[in-house]
């Protein structure tokens, strides 16, 4: 461990060469993690509907990596891979904990026709978490918020690397009084986060909890990954807040405009399709509007602590979402125009999130970088920003991105995604590659294959891949062999599949 304010020179390895960066003493690490948090829901990206002046004043201090993905279009994926710095595929975690088909009877699984591969429900513990990476650093670190990497408490974050567990467990949403409409309210119903007083709001609990433990480890190195429930369902939210955002509504005309569409095929053609199958057109759901809200005013006041305790210079602040905005069912809060679909899908729209990295002395401030990056480079980007030696061997999908904001390139040839699962979105089994401006995307139910220019089709509605033959077979052939490479679970077709 490299002693407290020490001069740290930082060899971060790529193949342009060594990154030389000096800090002043081992900096602190804040990671702030959304849930179902689309690209288009912010500010800084575009949203005139929804209110995130902090995230967006984060923003203006922090690299914006346009092109930021999630390692995965749904929760427990994405989560696993930040902690570990490995591809949902490597792990065997491809779904959210416990999956979508799981528990469904015979005749349910009858309308599928596939059934999804069988897959790890908890984040092994032989991985070397970034907690424990930290940890065994000097790190003081704290866990706050939902967790959703494992079913059994035996893999909880207190086994996980973290000093402290404030609300993380194996329920992937608020866990209040749901019955009653008050899943964000207290009492919370969760074993690790005591009931507040009446009336308390959980995001607002998570950020106090925070900020009192940011108070108490100021001395110290420390790493606090707050991980909030919001804005996953159920979209609850202050009644005030939404009070505010129904009148907002009616001052921009947003509720004379048409909200949803089902004239969308893969509705129109599913034997599965449900009832709550839709997708929003328009950024205009008041609740949603004041969920977003809350958890903007918590990440400001997170800031505001940092700030107060004149951390500022050295501390490291990553932010992004788990996956895309929740657009194609359960009510269907958010759009993520001019992104295609959301939440469980590998367009676009359910896998770049708002991506960010603040590093002292580091990022340029309100910095734009292109070049396409994802969850798994958080980990060894982090490491090497604390001076710490990097563990390949660990966040073996992941790349440091210290050379990008130095101004150098990233030496990858492409980013890759397996969701071999439903997801209960209108989704379907999938795999898709990134190389440059090409995306392509591998249906598995027939096969079939999309091919896309995000430079010129960031909507993913121009499917080139009989233009661009070669180009197509050669993504294909890469994506391919990256499953093989990380032994990636396959789902079969349903020998019951009825087709009604």
């Amino acid at each position: 461990m490299l002693p407290k304010l020490c001069v740290q020179v930082i060899f971060c390895l790529v193949i342009s060469g060594p990154v030389v960066l000096a800090q002043k003493s081992m900096p602190n690490v804040v990671f702030i993690l959304v849930d179902d948090f689309g690209w288009a829901d912010v500010g800084y990206n575009g949203s005139k509907f929804y209110e995130t002046p902090n995230i967006d004043r984060l923003a203006a201090q922090s690299a914006q990596f346009t092109n930021g993905y999630a390692a995965a279009p749904i929760c427990s994926p994405t989560r696993c891979n930040i902690m570990t710095g490995k591809s949902p595929a490597r792990l065997h975690i491809t779904d959210w904990i416990p999956g979508y088909q799981d528990g469904l009877n015979t005749e349910q699984l009858s309308k599928f026709k596939m059934i999804s591969p069988k897959f790890v429900l908890n984040m092994p513990l032989e991985e070397t978490t970034l907690a424990e990476a930290l940890k065994l650093n000097g790190y003081k670190t704290c866990f706050v918020g939902k967790w959703h990497c494992s079913e059994d408490s035996a893999f909880y974050p207190q086994h996980q690397g973290f000093d402290t567990n404030i609300g993380g467990w194996k329920s992937g949403s608020p866990t209040g009084n749901s019955k009653e409409g008050m899943a964000y309210f207290t009492p919370y119903n969760n074993p690790y986060l005591p009931d507040g007083p009446k009336g308390e709001f959980l995001t607002d609990r998570l950020a106090n909890e925070s900020m009192k433990w940011i108070e108490q480890q100021k001395n110290n190195p420390f790493f606090l990954y707050l991980s909030f429930y919001a804005v996953h369902t159920p979209i609850q939210a202050k009644p005030e807040d939404v009070a505010y955002f129904r009148e907002k509504v009616k001052k921009m005309g947003l509720d004379k405009q048409p909200e949803f569409t089902t004239d969308l095929p893969w509705i129109k053609n599913n034997p599965h399709a449900l009832w709550h199958w839709k997708e929003r057109l328009i950024q205009n759901n008041a609740e949603y509007a004041a969920l977003i809200l809350n958890m903007d005013e918590n990440v400001g006041k997170v800031l505001d602590k940092i700030h107060e305790l004149g951390l500022d210079d050295n501390t490291i602040i990553c932010f992004m979402s788990d996956n895309g905005g929740l657009s194609t069912a359960e009510s269907s809060p958010t759009t993520n125009t001019p992104l295609h679909c959301g939440k469980g899908w590998l367009y676009e729209g359910g896998i770049r999130e708002p991506f960010l990295i603040k590093i002292p002395h580091i990022s340029k401030t309100g910095t734009k970088i292109e070049t396409p990056v994802i969850s798994s480079d958080f980990y060894p980007t982090i490491l090497a920003a604390c001076g710490l030696p990097l563990l390949p061997k660990q966040h073996m999908d992941g790349l440091c991105l210290i050379p990008l904001l130095k101004g150098n390139k990233l030496d990858r040839k492409a980013l890759f995604w397996h969701y071999p699962h439903y997801g209960g979105k209108g989704d379907s089994p999938a795999g898709a590659v990134r190389a440059g401006k090409w995306k392509l995307i591998e249906l598995y139910e027939d096969n079939h294959i999309e091919l896309y220019n995000l430079e010129e089709d960031i909507s993913e509605k121009n499917n080139l891949a009989k233009q661009e033959p070669k180009i197509a077979g050669d993504l294909l052939k890469q994506l391919h062999n990256w499953r093989k490479d990380v032994q990636s679970q396959m789902p079969v077709t349903n020998p019951d599949f009825n087709g009604k």
